[in-house]
């Protein structure tokens, strides 16, 4: 078992909450995913086996959402919206811009582990593009020196 005993909990805990079982499974993504960092099939089996589903419709539904990364990523896991709206407004000089900042490209993180960066194909914030999200939190209506202000802002974290 690759989840703790609190993350199973929680997970039949919002199981419990549903008529359908099918519908607990992005909240079951979510806990484990948090727990992990990431996704993968071993915990797409116990999420399965947990709620008592099939594991392809738990794997289709994590496979399907950007948000659930499928391998380790950094602290800060950084996801450029690259769709349309924020397109047409800079994201990919937003990109870009991380790339040359990070010294890494889309895909890849940091070699401290700080941060991964990847583009996403919408993050549902058109009237404030550019945009991006970090792990769970949104920053809207970036520019560069707001993004390196932000950057330089997670690195003094640490």
């Amino acid at each position: 078992m690759i989840l703790t005993y609190e993350s199973v909990s929680q997970i039949k805990e919002k199981a419990a909450r549903y008529p359908h079982r099918k519908s607990a499974v992005l909240p079951a993504l979510t806990i484990a995913c948090r727990q992990v960092g990431h996704l993968n099939n071993d915990l797409y089996r116990e999420i399965s086996e947990i709620i008592n589903i099939p594991y392809i419709e738990v794997a289709e539904a994590a496979t399907f959402y950007t948000l659930f990364p499928k391998k380790p990523v950094g602290k800060y896991y950084i996801m450029v919206c690259h769709n349309i709206s924020c397109a047409l407004v800079g994201a990919d000089s937003m990109i870009k811009f991380l790339e040359e900042k990070l010294g890494i490209k889309k895909g890849e993180t940091t070699k401290d582990g700080l941060f991964t960066l990847h583009s996403v194909e919408c993050l549902a914030s058109c009237a404030t593009a550019p945009m991006l999200q970090i792990n769970q939190d949104y920053y809207e209506n970036l520019d560069s020196k707001k993004l390196s202000n932000l950057i330089d802002e997670l690195k003094a974290k640490e």
